[in-house]
């Protein structure tokens, strides 16, 4: 007979712009602790830039599809904590989604719709029922998020809301034009490229270039088709067309920033 495997263990992920200086992020994980200290948790990322929400969403859309099935995901990227924005779980194909109703989600349920949604209402599942006005990741989100992970049905947790009515970040519409796609950059990441909104579906088979801060970039398949120093269009692992250097940092180079107009041109199919 097949040997019988052990029951995995709950998922959990963490994202924020915490950073690694401050204890934050590790009061976080004290406080998931205290609640299951079996959760498996994994660190995305803190080193999200300080309120940036779209950075955020960016981040938590490229990562969700790489977890379990039933994986738990906290984000906090608030810079509306302890306004009234609302706190919120949705569930969705892969999993769940705690955080702050602020559109940071809204990459990840463009891809994969949300089933049901609700707004963190029931004060038990709270690491206190009068928690603290800056540090909702501590008394909300981690605890939370710690719950759901270990049993706590969706429905628990708060009022149910409508999926529709959550916010969605605004980043700017991938359109198609006579010559190609015009976007715009969603992302800068640690190195420098600047990922765009524009889908290397776009691009996949034809001869393509970038036009973006006055120049005309070659559309690539790898860093090093260019020389060191060069700049370079590319698809890059995430799937989106970005802008690069051969070892160096497009961003400082060009000077091009989030929500900043890119446009691809296809020039024939091979």
């Amino acid at each position: 007979m097949p040997k019988k495997q052990a029951s995995q263990q709950p998922l959990l992920t963490l994202l924020s712009d915490f950073g690694d200086r401050d204890v934050y992020v590790g009061i976080m994980k004290g406080v998931i602790a205290q609640i299951n200290p079996r959760l498996r948790v994994v660190d995305l990322t803190h080193q999200i830039p300080p309120q940036d929400i779209a950075a955020a969403r960016f981040s938590l859309m490229n990562a969700y599809a790489y977890f379990p099935v039933g994986t738990v995901h906290v984000a906090v990227v608030d810079p509306g904590v302890g306004s009234k924005r609302r706190a919120i779980a949705v569930e969705f194909a892969q999993g769940f989604l705690v955080g702050p109703d602020n559109g940071i989600f809204s990459g990840v349920l463009s891809q994969s719709p949300a089933i049901a949604a609700v707004e963190l209402t029931n004060l038990n599942y709270w690491r206190t029922p009068q928690p603290s006005k800056t540090f909702h990741g501590r008394d909300i989100f981690a605890p939370v998020g710690a719950n759901l992970a270990s049993g706590v049905s969706l429905k628990q947790l708060g009022r149910e809301i409508d999926p529709a009515s959550l916010v969605k970040l605004d980043i700017g519409e991938c359109k198609q034009t006579t010559t190609g796609v015009v976007g715009c950059i969603q992302y800068i990441d640690h190195f420098g490229n600047l990922v765009s909104n524009i889908a290397g579906s776009y691009v996949q088979g034809k001869t393509w270039s970038v036009q973006a801060a006055g120049l005309t970039i070659p559309g690539c398949e790898t860093y090093s088709d260019v020389k060191v120093g060069e700049i370079i269009a590319l698809v890059g692992s995430h799937g989106w067309v970005e802008i690069a250097i051969n070892s160096g940092n497009a961003h400082s180079k060009l000077q091009l920033n989030s929500q900043e107009t890119v446009q691809v041109v296809l020039t024939s199919e091979f």
